[in-house]
């Protein structure tokens, strides 16, 4: 192994350095992956909607963690397509096997948080609605 008896540099300069690590990864995402665009604007929206309705601190921390999850989730999909593509150019089975399954946990998580946006938010947008027709 290529790895084998290596030691990482560690220091403080080290820590720094790995903050832009993650920023250039955040940033590839978000000029490379359409499905980050889709959850950073579905983010903005549930914040704005959020401050509009002042849901309660329980329900901040679901929805902060719901974006942390499917944010989360969509990073780790994006390197493991990386890795599959870097040391499997080519199609095959196992390969795709990797991409769909790491696609679909991105899938059910975002499920996952559509269903808890809907408990705290549509009762909200249903009295606002009634409100406005005078029901």
């Amino acid at each position: 192994m290529a790895f084998k008896g290596r030691k990482k540099r560690l220091g403080f300069r080290r820590f720094i350095d790995s903050f832009g690590y993650s920023i250039e990864g955040l940033k590839y995402a978000y000029l490379n992956e359409q499905s980050m665009i889709i959850h950073g604007v579905i983010t903005i929206l549930v914040i704005i909607f959020g401050i509009i309705f002042k849901i309660s601190t329980m329900e901040w921390l679901f929805c902060v963690s719901m974006f942390g999850f499917v944010m989360g989730a969509e990073l780790l999909n994006t390197a493991i397509e990386a890795v599959v593509d870097m040391v499997m150019p080519d199609i095959h089975p196992l390969a795709k096997i990797a991409k769909d399954t790491a696609s679909a946990a991105v899938f059910i998580l975002s499920v996952v948080a559509f269903i808890v946006g809907a408990i705290i938010f549509f009762p909200r947008f249903y009295a606002f609605f009634i409100s406005l027709i005078g029901g």
